[in-house]
């Protein structure tokens, strides 16, 4: 039996942080976690439909690596999206709208769940089936090293993250994209949420080689295991490799260890997993970890948390009026979308 994982081999030491910053970083956490929490409730009262999968637990990945983009630079998700798209700035009522399956949704009510798509925020989509997202993003990676080297444009130095599950690394987009990227170097990082299952399958049963950030090194390119619990660890990462692939000097293979806290899906019982594997992960609840370290460092109040917590549910609360609010698609428009317009 593999050993399993719950906290990386080795620590990067903690990049510095400034109180603005840290605030920034909780309350993109508590905007993920609450928008997720609502989610759940209007699935479970029947007013939400079809997959919806949730992020709860995972914050610290998506908050750790987009917050460490610029707002020019490439988001690429999974069908676990929508606080990928919240990371990215894609704002709150346009994404319920898009669940809710409105006009005003992000995605014009065309996408639902699994395709949250933003052509303002260079949220290149969510993707349901897995590994789809890599060769979209490789794309996206490629033309910016592209227009910088070969057109001459100085200014393109966009950095594009990929995020996809671990039991993606066992499909054969994942290896043909890792080589692609290092072969050209192109400006890529390649972000493993790993939470142990795939579905309902254990990550330790389904690869030869459980240690996915190892994978990189037969591309020679750099791989790294980080506490995906933990967002200044994954900020920390996340910044080194930015800086890199934005200095021309490649992708890198990042594997957070990470673990949802939900299902797999809203209509999944969850009961493939122990209590005892969940209770251990969530003690390391990532949010709660980072309000520990924030009053520690005394970087914020609790008094501040608050005054965030309660501004963020009161934005969803808005969100989901308006999205309640907003038309339905109108079914003259069925084939909009489809082909490109003049």
């Amino acid at each position: 039996m593999v050993q399993e994982r719950t906290l990386p081999q080795f620590q990067a030491a903690i990049a510095p942080i400034t109180a603005a910053d840290a605030l920034v970083l909780y309350e993109d956490m508590t905007l993920g976690r609450l928008f997720e929490d609502k989610c759940a409730e209007m699935y479970y009262r029947g007013k939400m439909f079809g997959f919806v999968h949730l992020y709860n637990g995972q914050e610290a990945v998506s908050t750790g690596v987009i917050k460490s983009l610029r707002s020019d630079d490439y988001v690429c998700s999974t069908y676990r999206d929508h606080v990928h798209a919240l990371s990215a700035g894609v704002p709150a009522r346009n994404v319920m709208a898009e669940l809710f399956g409105k006009e005003t949704g992000c995605s014009r009510g065309r996408g639902g769940s699994m395709h949250l798509f933003s052509s303002e925020h260079n949220m290149l989509g969510g993707f349901a089936f897995i590994g789809e997202g890599i060769p979209v993003a490789l794309g996206a990676a490629f033309q910016s090293r592209y227009r910088r080297d070969a057109l001459g444009q100085a200014g393109a130095d966009q950095v594009t993250a990929s995020f996809f599950g671990d039991g993606t690394s066992n499909n054969g987009q994942f290896f043909e994209c890792l080589n692609m990227a290092a072969l050209w170097k192109l400006p890529i990082l390649f972000v493993v949420e790993n939470n142990k299952w795939a579905i309902g399958m254990a990550h330790e049963r389904a690869t030869s080689q459980p240690e996915i950030y190892r994978k990189a090194s037969v591309f020679g390119m750099p791989g790294v295991e980080v506490d995906g619990m933990d967002v200044m660890a994954v900020r920390t990462v996340a910044q080194e490799a930015v800086a890199r692939a934005r200095a021309g000097e490649g992708p890198t293979l990042i594997e957070c260890l990470t673990y949802r806290f939900r299902g797999h899906s809203l209509a999944d019982p969850d009961e493939l997993r122990s209590k005892s594997e969940k209770e251990v992960w969530l003690a390391r609840d990532p949010i709660k970890r980072f309000e520990a370290y924030l009053l520690e460092q005394k970087l914020v109040s609790e008094g501040d948390l608050k005054d965030i917590r309660d501004r963020i549910q009161a934005s969803i609360d808005e969100a989901l009026t308006f999205a309640e609010g907003s038309p339905e698609p109108n079914p003259v428009d069925l084939y909009k979308y489809i082909f490109a317009e003049d």
